[in-house]
């Protein structure tokens, strides 16, 4: 049986990048994922490694595209208002077709909020994560666990599809405490990449890493293929999980720490006969709608859970095309709904066929 470690949520984070291959962290505190920065500060001098706190998190972005424009895996972290921060350089890094990792912890808006769990930062991370036409990969987990493993994933796709990659996390999946397994460290010497600018020696043409494209037919052209490898993404690497979804009238969609809740509250109100089942997005982007069509064909009616005033609601809506009743139920302001707030939601809905 593999070794397994108690480990704090931001702390697996680092630990799992490091693993990944990642040796350039940059990055600046805010709370709640400090513990990540302060890991790295640890342990990157005694693995060779580069560790800089930056002047602010804009400086921090940016140095994560230089190093990935040079072909080494790079990434830096942040919580909610750094992030907002950060998006300039994300959106140079998808104009440049740079793949890195971000990731955020995220906590309550707008503004600065506090400091407690919260996942309304959907919309940033899907919709509006810079300006211009682009996507990044998203990923939202729900345990420890499946945080270390969606770091290699996220690094993995970013590096396969030249594009950056975020790990959507919460204030409580960062401070929570549990066991994980650690993956066997990846060869940090990886095969190079071609495109990278990482000095020629004069054996081969000079490669130029650039975002700014001066001629109109230039740059759309080059949007609209890189609009052609997102649909490629779109059918191969949607992901998401279903639980006793295969009788369910009621389906909760949640996802993160929300998905932890409302497993319970399935699990309460199949416990008094109502036939609810759940359907956890592990893709924000790509939207996992494959799975989610799929279910609207037994289910009657939908019900988001999200720590947020409902964001992920359209999403729902627009997979299935509004052929079914999506409802929502959620809290915001840092406040984490409980399995019986959400049950009470399902039986209500139960009580309005």
């Amino acid at each position: 049986m593999a070794e397994r470690f108690l480990m704090k949520g931001n702390e697996a984070l680092a630990e799992a990048a490091i693993q990944a291959g990642c040796r350039h962290f940059f990055g600046y505190p805010i709370t709640p994922q400090t513990e990540l920065a302060a890991y790295m500060s640890k342990k990157m001098p005694k693995i060779g490694g580069t560790y800089l706190q930056a002047e602010s998190e804009i400086a921090a972005a940016n140095m994560v595209l230089g190093a990935s424009a040079a072909g080494v895996r790079a990434m830096t972290s942040s919580s909610s208002p750094g992030i907002s921060l950060k998006t300039e350089a994300i959106s140079y890094m998808a104009g440049s077709d740079v793949p890195a990792l971000i990731i955020n912890v995220q906590r309550g808006g707008p503004g600065l909020g506090g400091i407690q769990p919260s996942q309304a930062d959907y919309w940033q991370a899907t919709r509006a994560l810079g300006h211009g036409d682009f996507h990044i990969l998203v990923f939202a987990p729900a345990t420890v666990q499946e945080m270390v493993n969606l770091v290699s994933t996220a690094f993995d796709l970013g590096d396969k599809y030249r594009m950056p990659a975020m790990i959507l996390a919460d204030g409580m999946l960062g401070q929570m405490m549990e066991p994980v397994e650690l993956p066997e460290a990846t060869e940090t010497q990886a095969a190079p990449k071609t495109w990278a600018v990482d000095g020629h020696e004069f054996k081969r043409e000079r490669n130029v890493v650039n975002s700014l494209y001066l001629t109109p037919n230039d740059l759309e052209s080059r949007v609209k293929a890189r609009f052609e490898r997102y649909e490629n993404i779109k059918q191969t690497e949607q992901r998401a999980e279903e639980y006793l979804t295969d009788d369910a009238d009621i389906v909760v969609v949640a996802y993160g720490a929300s998905a932890r809740v409302a497993h319970s509250a399935v699990d309460l109100a199949r416990a008094q006969g109502i036939k609810a089942g759940m359907v956890r997005p592990i893709t924000l982007w790509p939207f996992p709608t494959n799975i989610v069509q799929k279910v609207a064909k037994t289910a009657k009616q939908f019900l988001c859970v999200e720590m947020s005033m409902g964001q992920m609601i359209d999403d729902v809506k627009l997979s299935i095309n509004c052929s079914k009743p999506v409802n929502f139920y959620g809290r915001t302001g840092g406040i984490i709904p409980t399995p019986a707030e959400i049950c009470e939601e399902i039986k209500i809905l139960e009580g309005a066929k």
